[in-house]
């Protein structure tokens, strides 16, 4: 794939390589590279985001509220809250979202509702930051997935997805999509795939259940909940690799590997020796097509902001319903006993703690974060993996999966959650030991 108005031995201008590198890089350098700023040492977008709570004040809380409420509105005003019982559910949950909002922030409602551990911590720790960090986050995505990066990318790792994974070459930048974009993002684009026939049912229920999991703005609000700045760069790795890893077990097992894998149009094998090339092009390509800077920043932008209306109501409801079950019924007890092998096999501390609060995963990806935020450092850093690892969770990516034409059904998707919270534990945990030996 070549830019347009070029043949192959045309050299592409300093220009158009500049523009595949520049955006890239200064993404990179927001995402990925810590900056000390006031005696504190994070990520440019932690401190972005930290500065534009500073900056709000007291209006932060109106600020998320408003979001929340829009996000509630967004069904009605565009007609789809009665598509399916899924869309009806959901939006009432987001009504309750707005309720519990209205609470969190006037003190009104019954008291148990305003322990430190209820709707304090959780609109003041997840809330307020995710309405800032998403749209702000989208922003800067823009230079990360708009350039042609990820696709070169995903063209120089297509060798490793069929032998490890089971899924085709193209695959890799739904997989690469989810983590820098957001699961909503590699879901439309698994979708898309599959409904033209170039993934069968097992590969697209394989990228869905083991490759869409949450993007790297989320993950630095897990990793701020757990304070794990301090070790971002060592957390989004390892927890990228563990997930991976994870994943290339679990297309090995039932469900997942009994599922059709027909495809209609199959990948064709690549050209010998000419994968450098191919990806060199195939990212010139892109980064030809885009947008201008402003553009870009401006669709992002906006997929971020209705992004942040779409999930803050489902958070603030779900969330507060997981918490009030972790700390009022024995469910995740009961449901963590299922885990709680995974985790004493390590030794560590809190190991039934940890198994009830991975458990509590499935209701919210952020409530094991939330549950383990006091815990000690290799718990807490486990529980950062596993919720992002775990990938499937109610409040948000099994419905989106649900609303798309991959055959998973609910039934399976529990078993998939359950294989690789499981596995996710039995890796997570040795993992924190190492990184903590070497922070000291």
């Amino acid at each position: 794939m070549l830019p347009p108005n070029k043949t192959p031995h045309q050299r592409p201008s300093t220009a158009l390589i500049l523009k595949l590198f520049l955006p890239s890089a200064l993404g990179i350098l927001i995402f990925f590279v810590p900056v000390e700023m006031g005696g504190r040492s994070t990520i440019l977008l932690d401190h972005m985001v930290t500065g534009a709570r500073r900056l709000l004040g007291d209006a932060s809380g109106l600020y998320a509220l408003a979001l929340i409420a829009s996000g509630a509105a967004y069904p009605l005003v565009r007609g789809y809250w009665n598509r399916n019982v899924t869309e009806r559910i959901f939006t009432a949950l987001k009504l309750l979202g707005v309720i519990a909002a209205l609470m969190a922030l006037t003190g009104w409602g019954p008291a148990f509702l305003h322990e430190p551990d209820m709707l304090p911590f959780l609109f003041d720790k997840l809330v307020i930051p995710v309405g800032l960090i998403v749209p702000i986050g989208a922003i800067f995505l823009a230079l990360l997935i708009s350039y042609g990066l990820l696709e070169l990318m995903g063209v120089l790792v297509q060798p490793v997805m069929r032998p490890i994974w089971r899924t085709p070459g193209r695959s890799a930048i739904d997989a690469v999509a989810s983590f820098v974009g957001s699961y909503s993002i590699g879901l439309l684009i698994t979708n898309r795939v599959y409904q033209a026939g170039q993934y069968s049912a097992r590969e697209a229920a394989i990228i869905a259940t083991g490759f869409s999991t949450v993007s790297a703005t989320f993950m630095i609000i897990v990793a701020r909940t757990l304070d794990l700045m301090a070790v971002w760069n060592v957390y989004f790795w390892l927890t990228l690799l563990i997930t991976f890893i994870v994943t290339a077990v679990t297309v090995r097992l039932p469900p997942l590997s009994r599922m059709d894998d027909n495809a209609e149009d199959g990948e064709p094998a690549a050209v010998p020796g000419k994968r450098l090339v191919t990806a060199w092009q195939t990212g010139l390509a892109v980064a030809d097509r885009a947008p201008a800077l402003h553009k870009s920043v401006a669709i992002n932008f906006k997929e971020g902001l209705v992004m942040a209306i779409s999930i803050l109501p489902s958070i603030m409801s779900v969330g507060l319903l997981g918490l009030l079950a972790a700390k009022y019924t024995p469910l995740f007890e009961w449901l963590g006993w299922l885990f709680y092998p995974f985790v004493a096999v390590w030794g560590i501390a809190d190991a039934a703690a940890l198994a009830q609060a991975s458990a509590a995963g499935l209701a919210e990806m952020f409530l094991p974060a939330l549950l383990m935020a006091e815990a000690e450092f290799v718990p807490r850093f486990a529980a950062g993996v596993v919720s992002v690892s775990a990938v499937l969770f109610f409040s948000a990516s099994i419905p989106c999966i649900l609303s798309t034409s991959i055959p998973l059904s609910v039934g399976r998707m529990l078993v998939v959650w359950f294989i690789r919270v499981a596995l996710s534990l039995l890796l997570a945990i040795p993992t924190g030991y190492l990184v903590h030996a070497m922070i000291g």
